[in-house]
């Protein structure tokens, strides 16, 4: 299962109707809103994901 990386929903990526490409790696996303988010900054995301793993 993939993360959705906006909202942290839990994401089947063989399902998923929803997804995109950055940086060559794929995003996987539960609805459309999510991957609109995503897609007009996704480094906002990204970085926001590393920074939590970082304080784990």
């Amino acid at each position: 299962m993939a993360i959705d990386p906006v909202c942290g929903m839990e994401v089947d990526e063989q399902k998923a109707q929803f997804k995109t490409e950055y940086k060559g790696k794929s995003y996987y996303f539960c609805s459309r809103s999510c991957l609109s988010t995503f897609t007009q900054d996704p480094d906002k995301f990204l970085l926001k994901k590393a920074d939590e793993q970082k304080e784990r």
